[in-house]
C-alpha cells in the first residue's frame, strides 16, 4: 500500500534515468511548466507538484510577507514537506532517488534553492530560472557532486542581482558545480537562456 502523496501533482513517465522535479512560479500549477520541461528534457520522467500555499488564490510553494520578503518559518516547513513528497513519489513511481533534478521558475526556483540548501539529499542539482537567495542555511550543506544552472535577468524588477550573486556564492561555497547565466532582460524567460538550459540538462541528465 502506498501512502497517499501529500501534494496535488502531475507525473509524466519518461525513458531516462534522471527525473525532473518541475516547480511552477506564483499563480502556476502542476500543468504550467510541463510543456517547457518536455522541451528542455524530452526523455525525462516529470514530477510536477502544485504549491500548497495560496496568496490571494494564487498557488505558491511558501508564504511571503511582502515582495522579496519570505516567511522563513513557513519556507522551512514547506521545504521539509516537499522533500518528504519527493521521497514518497520516488518510491511510488520507481524513480532513481539519486538522479532527481529540479526545474524551477521564480517561486519554484526559490523553492528548489531552498531544497538544495536545507535538504541536499533530495536533489542531484537543477535548473533555477529567476531564483534569489531564499534563506541563509546554518551550517552550509555539502553540495559536492551537485550541479546547478542559475539563470537571472539584470533588469529583473522582482529579484535584486545582489541576491542572485549571494545564492551563487553560497552554492559554490557548499561545493556545487554552478553555472550562472545573466540575461540583459527582466523576469520573463528568453530563448537563448532556455537553449542554454536545454544543453545543460542534456549534458547532466
Amino acid at each position: 500500500m502506498h501512502t497517499p502523496l501529500s501534494f496535488v501533482h502531475r507525473f509524466e513517465p519518461g525513458s531516462s534515468e534522471a527525473t525532473l522535479l518541475v516547480l511552477h512560479g506564483t499563480g502556476g500549477d502542476e500543468n504550467d511548466l510541463i510543456g517547457l520541461a518536455r522541451e528542455l528534457a524530452p526523455t525525462a520522467p516529470l514530477l510536477s507538484p502544485r504549491g500548497k500555499v495560496l496568496e490571494n488564490g494564487a498557488p505558491r510553494f511558501f508564504r511571503r510577507l511582502a515582495p522579496g520578503v519570505f516567511d522563513l518559518e513557513d519556507l522551512r516547513t514547506q521545504a521539509a514537506d516537499l522533500a518528504r513528497f519527493v521521497q514518497g513519489a520516488a518510491q511510488q513511481y520507481g524513480l532513481d532517488r539519486d538522479q532527481i533534478y529540479a526545474l524551477g521558475y521564480s517561486n519554484g526556483a526559490n523553492m528548489a534553492a531552498a531544497l538544495l540548501l536545507l535538504h541536499p539529499e533530495i536533489l542531484a542539482g537543477g535548473v533555477l530560472l529567476r531564483a534569489m537567495m531564499p534563506l541563509e542555511p546554518q551550517p552550509l550543506p555539502h553540495l559536492k557532486g551537485r550541479s546547478v544552472f542559475l539563470a537571472a535577468g539584470r533588469q529583473d524588477p522582482l529579484i535584486p542581482p545582489g541576491s542572485v550573486e549571494t545564492l551563487a556564492q553560497r552554492l559554490r561555497q557548499a561545493g556545487a558545480d554552478l553555472e550562472l547565466r545573466w540575461q540583459p532582460g527582466g523576469h520573463s524567460l528568453y530563448p537563448a537562456e532556455l537553449e542554454a538550459a536545454r544543453r545543460w540538462l542534456e549534458a547532466h541528465l
